[in-house]
């Protein structure tokens, strides 16, 4: 992929973009530090989801800068809650992967993303161990790259038809316990290509047009936020899986848009 500068034009969330860039910075430093650490503690939340001392420490700095640089502003975050504000919310998973993060997995990232009302605005996606990041703001696109000067613009795919189509997803086990699994299959068995890129990096890979959709049955709201906005600046489409708009519901379904509509038939709550 060739780098260059990026004119990345004008946004009225320009400067929430660029401290998301500054905290991802430090972030990443601080995962990176942690990530096959040898001392790396690790619990098991109520969900029996893990949680890692990286993961904690990575939310607490987040939530530090956000009290110093954006102190009316609300902060939602896996570890930690919410802490109420006004109507904009910084919505944060400090580190979406953690399974794949304590096992020594390079796949997983730190989520940053913003809404104002129920708007998501924008995007920051930083993924240190694949040396990958992502972004995007309203109006201004989305965007791959190691900083806001040197970055490329990503687009969706053009794909319009499932038999030509790639489709990315995180596991079987969810689709079953949501009554969807032969929904699921009957859909993969109509695609070109089908891949468990999973979590992130599934959508990452929609914007960017190198899989042309991508869905998950169960969802919590920071897995979602930060990935809204570059999918839809890349010009494609991000709802739940009865077609609700952004990520307010409990799951996703990413595209190029252009096969939206027959993934839903298949994967919808009537599918």
């Amino acid at each position: 992929m060739s780098i260059h500068t990026a004119n990345t034009g004008a946004s009225a969330y320009s400067d929430d973009l660029r401290l998301a860039h500054i905290i991802a910075d430090q972030v990443d430093a601080l995962t990176m530090s942690r990530f096959k650490a040898l001392d790396l503690a690790v619990d098991t939340k109520p969900d029996l989801t893990p949680v890692s001392d990286a993961d904690k420490a990575a939310e607490e700095y987040i939530r530090s800068q956000l009290r110093r640089a954006r102190t009316r502003d609300t902060v939602v975050g896996e570890e930690f809650g919410e802490t109420v504000g006004g109507a904009r919310r910084w919505i944060i998973d400090p580190i979406d992967g953690t399974k794949n993060f304590v096992r020594g997995v390079p796949v997983w990232a730190t989520l940053i993303g913003l809404a104002h009302g129920n708007d998501m605005v924008m995007g920051l996606v930083s993924a240190p161990a694949l040396g990958r990041r992502w972004w995007a703001a309203q109006g201004m696109g989305a965007w791959t790259g190691r900083s806001l000067s040197s970055a490329s613009r990503i687009h969706v795919s053009q794909v319009s038809t499932l038999a030509d189509a790639s489709l990315s997803y995180s596991s079987l086990s969810g689709w079953e316990e949501q009554g969807k699994l032969d929904s699921f299959v009957d859909l993969t068995r109509h695609c070109y290509r089908t891949r468990a890129y999973g979590d992130f990096w599934s959508y990452m890979l929609v914007a960017e047009g190198v899989v042309d959709f991508a869905a998950e049955p169960q969802l919590e709201l920071y897995d979602m936020a930060a990935l809204v906005p570059i999918v839809t600046e890349a010009g494609g489409q991000f709802t739940s899986l009865d077609g609700t708009p952004g990520p307010w519901g409990a799951n996703a379904l990413a595209s190029n848009g252009l096969l939206h509509k027959q993934a839903l038939d298949y994967l919808g709550s009537d599918g």
